[in-house]
């Protein structure tokens, strides 16, 4: 997008509505739309903030993040445009689908975490 170009910023509604439709367990408050991650430990915290991280950056658009020792929460918002904008939806629907993917349901090769040895728990997935 040209530096030139007005990026839509969505109203309200619009936020709810989209997020009720593409994004169901985030929500908008105070400007942001934001997401809660509840996680096992600080090893998984950390684990999910540098997902994001790396996420943001290769994305070029980047959250607030909050964190304690079992859970995340990012916040996105574009600064540039005051406002919730495409960029915002994207970039959640990214963190959405890579942080709460769970390979075991895919049935493929991939075992994923193992659920019932708390050993090994990490996301405590939605």
């Amino acid at each position: 997008m040209s530096e030139t170009a007005k990026e839509k910023v969505y109203s309200e509604a619009e936020i709810a509505e989209r997020l009720a439709s593409e994004l169901p367990k985030w929500r908008y408050e105070n400007g942001w739309i934001r997401r809660k991650y509840k996680t096992h430990s600080w090893k998984s915290t950390l684990m999910v903030i540098n997902t994001v991280g790396h996420l943001a950056e290769a994305a070029w658009h980047h959250p607030d993040i909050t964190a304690s020792y079992a859970w995340v929460e990012v916040r996105l918002m574009n600064h540039a445009a005051k406002g919730v904008t495409d960029k915002d939806f994207e970039l959640a629907k990214k963190i959405e689908n890579v942080v709460q993917w769970q390979p075991a349901r895919e049935g493929g090769a991939l075992e994923g975490t193992p659920q019932t040895d708390q050993r090994f728990a990490y996301i405590k997935y939605d």
